[in-house]
């Protein structure tokens, strides 16, 4: 267990996890948290990190930093998807290595599974099969992040490991319909759907991959339960144990603002896994799990969701 006023360096605290992250903290009662904007530190400059590591010689790197996107980002800006998230991570580690850093969390994604991988998902099915296409280069990049932490580990005696959340949603998130993941976009398009007095929404493929969903505030437990803790396995699976298909989640949003929208289908865009929910036993051992129901999670986003807007029309 890490004392309280052990100092913690959380990257990626602007975000939509590391800004959840750094609540988690302070609620558990860590005070010593130091972060860096994008423009005091770029963690693609790899002396920079460096430096700033060695200076601020912190007990705990938390790396929630990464360039995330959906499945259209994800698939027309591959370069940017593996050039920035190897960088990023192998800088943070690497850096945290040489500053003496012993504790150390890497949050990946549930990406870095095969397309094809039984389900639910093992930890140990990592590397036995082909990946989805769609995001294979940002899954490479978060594996390199797994091996990276798992080598670091064993060669210089260190706790550095890595947590696979599924698919995360939250407070922060990002709207954007062209770089959005799936969860915000249906959020976004049936607002609007309802306040345009729409119709129909339109979603992407045939609706029927089935997606598992983890509230934000849940992996941040999860960094916070982990941090410090002393386990076997290099990685983590961190999820929500529930799933249904994206159709239903479009229904079940719609149920919520009370609106009933006509379903169309864009088969000419891809679905994606057809399935993805994450086995949680390793999790489970160590005595963590997610507490957030999906409804409960849902009404604190969508207020979230509804302040953005206003503060984006001032």
């Amino acid at each position: 267990m890490l004392p309280k006023s052990a100092k913690i360096f959380l990257a990626g605290h602007n975000g939509m996890v590391g800004s959840s992250i750094y609540k988690e903290l302070l609620n558990q009662g860590y005070k010593n948290i130091v972060t860096a904007s994008k423009e005091k530190l770029n963690l693609l400059d790899q002396k920079k990190v460096e430096l700033f590591l060695k200076r601020i010689k912190p007990k705990v790197t938390i790396i929630a930093a990464a360039k995330v996107g959906g499945i259209l980002a994800n698939n027309s800006f591959k370069a940017n998807f593996i050039y920035e998230n190897t960088m990023i991570q192998s800088n943070l580690i690497h850096s945290s290595y040489l500053a003496g850093v012993k504790n150390l969390i890497f949050l990946g994604s549930s990406c870095i599974y095969p397309k094809n991988a039984p389900q639910p998902m093992k930890e140990v099915y990592l590397l036995t099969g082909k990946l989805e296409g769609t995001n294979d280069a940002y899954s490479i990049a978060k594996i390199s992040g797994i091996k990276m932490c798992e080598a670091y580990s064993k060669q210089y005696n260190l706790n550095y490991k890595s947590l696979m959340p599924a698919n995360m949603f939250g407070a922060n998130d990002n709207y954007d319909l062209k770089s959005s993941h799936f969860f915000p976009a249906l959020i976004k398009k049936i607002h609007l759907a309802k306040i345009n007095k729409k119709r129909s929404i339109t979603l992407w493929g045939n609706g029927q991959a089935m997606r598992e969903l983890l509230y934000v505030g849940d992996i941040a437990n999860a960094c916070v339960f982990f941090m410090g803790k002393k386990i076997k396995e290099s990685f983590v699976n961190i999820g929500s144990g529930k799933e249904k298909k994206i159709a239903d989640y479009a229904k079940f949003i719609m149920k919520k603002l009370g609106i009933d929208l006509k379903i169309k289908y864009d088969l000419s865009k891809p679905n994606g896994m057809k399935r993805k929910i994450l086995n949680l036993d390793t999790a489970k051992k160590y005595g963590w799990s997610a507490k957030t129901p999906l409804d409960t999670a849902f009404n604190l986003v969508y207020k979230s969701f509804l302040i953005s807007l206003k503060v984006k029309s001032k």
